[in-house]
């Protein structure tokens, strides 16, 4: 159980490290933010084709990281 625990919190930690690197300009570049969006990428594309980003104004709000940020919340709380 230890590391099922362990492992949902750092795909929690991944999912807002690259939420908050996408608010950064020039961040999504370097070789963090390459490194974040082929993690994450494949766990938020699934999730876009479902919902994909709304339109606000002259941009578009993303709510995969949202979606998969929730979704390991409540695994969280059932198997930890």
């Amino acid at each position: 159980m230890n590391i099922v625990c362990g492992a949902l919190s750092v795909a929690l930690l991944i999912v807002v490290a690259r939420s908050l690197l996408s608010l950064l300009p020039g961040a999504a570049g370097s070789a963090i933010g390459v490194l974040l969006e082929r993690v994450t990428e494949p766990v938020f594309r699934p999730v876009r084709r479902v919902l994909p980003p709304m339109r606000v104004g002259a941009g578009a709000l993303d709510l995969a990281p949202l979606v998969v940020g929730l979704a390991v919340i409540v695994l969280q709380q059932l198997f930890c």
